[in-house]
């Protein structure tokens, strides 16, 4: 589960029928901060909010980062120096949960070899796919090869990828849990259309998280995945809160809204993630940006209150 590109990059990719959505379906990136009504870059500063895990216990930021789109470049110095300050960023502020996937091509070497680098292995909550294979064997050797990219030895959430060969690939990352090499795991899809049979799989297989798609348009989680994740205490990840930056064409020139203060947002995407935060079941959102000025200004959307029922509604209408 889209990357925050520069503004009119996503109007086209919009405009050609979004050929690329499943590939950059678990991640969004915000205009540049220089784009109107956008403010100027600030360091971050505050405590995140944190949520809990039902099925451990344990708290986590509310802000995560994705890597779909925003990873996948080459070895060179110049495409990898703002992913390093975009990662500093991001542990400086407290933040550990990172999504990545071994289909998003050099996503996960990227994002093993800056972790390594840094030294932060111990510092982040590291997520991870078995994505686009069929079987037991193909989904170990995929797993395998993930360690290896990542350069660690655990997965913090191993999850089955839009719901792919879902019972076998599950059954082998609940025997992977059993040997230590994984912690949690996990099912997830980017589309509202597969939330049926989501729901369907969490109340057969009860997975301890799930990750989908939520947005101010994109709402059919609130009848189906959040009722029954609170009901069976399954932590929800939210991919494409930005719609794949749709959303900000659909702003693009309106002022925020005068409440936005009340909530200490001062960006189109921290209102956007706030959104998202406003739903008691969601755990944690994963915007990506390959941009250190965007990562601070997702980065804030962690800080301070999210949206009361009244502030979503506007939202919502500002939107449409």
């Amino acid at each position: 589960m889209a990357s925050r590109r520069d503004f009119l990059g996503t109007v086209s990719l919009a405009a050609t029928g979004l050929a690329l959505a499943p590939l950059a379906a678990c991640s969004d990136e915000s205009p540049p901060a220089a784009a109107a009504t956008a403010p100027a870059e600030t360091s971050f500063s505050g405590t995140l909010l944190k949520r809990t895990i039902p099925a451990t216990g344990e708290s986590i930021p509310v802000i995560g980062m994705g890597t779909s789109g925003s990873f996948e470049v080459g070895t060179d110095a110049a495409s990898r120096a703002p992913l390093r300050e975009v990662l500093k960023r991001f542990v400086d502020a407290g933040a550990r949960v990172i999504d990545t996937a071994p289909t998003y091509s050099s996503a996960e070497d990227v994002l093993g070899d800056l972790v390594a680098e840094a030294k932060l292995r111990e510092r982040l909550f590291l997520a991870t796919k078995l994505s686009g294979v069929s079987g037991r064997d193909e989904g170990l050797a995929q797993f395998e090869a993930s360690l290896r990219r990542l350069r660690t030895d655990r997965i913090d959430l191993l999850q089955v990828h839009n719901l792919g060969d879902t019972r076998t690939q599950l059954a082998l990352a609940r025997e992977l849990k059993q040997q230590g090499k994984v912690r949690l795991v996990g099912l997830t899809h980017y589309r509202e259309q597969a939330q049926a049979q989501l729901a369907q799989d969490m109340r057969a297989l009860k997975p301890d998280f799930v990750q989908i798609n939520y947005s101010p348009v994109s709402r059919a989680a609130e009848r189906t995945v959040f009722p029954l994740a609170r009901e069976l205490g399954i932590a929800v990840m939210i991919n494409r809160a930005f719609e794949d930056g749709r959303l900000f064409s659909q702003v693009k020139g309106k002022p925020l809204p005068p409440w936005a203060s009340e909530v200490g947002a001062d960006s189109w995407a921290q209102l956007f993630l706030k959104f998202a935060l406003s739903e008691a079941a969601v755990t944690v959102v994963i915007p990506a940006t390959s941009k250190p000025k965007n990562q601070t200004d997702n980065l804030k959307a962690g800080v301070g209150p999210v949206l009361d029922a009244k502030q979503r509604e506007a939202l919502v209408a500002a939107i449409g």
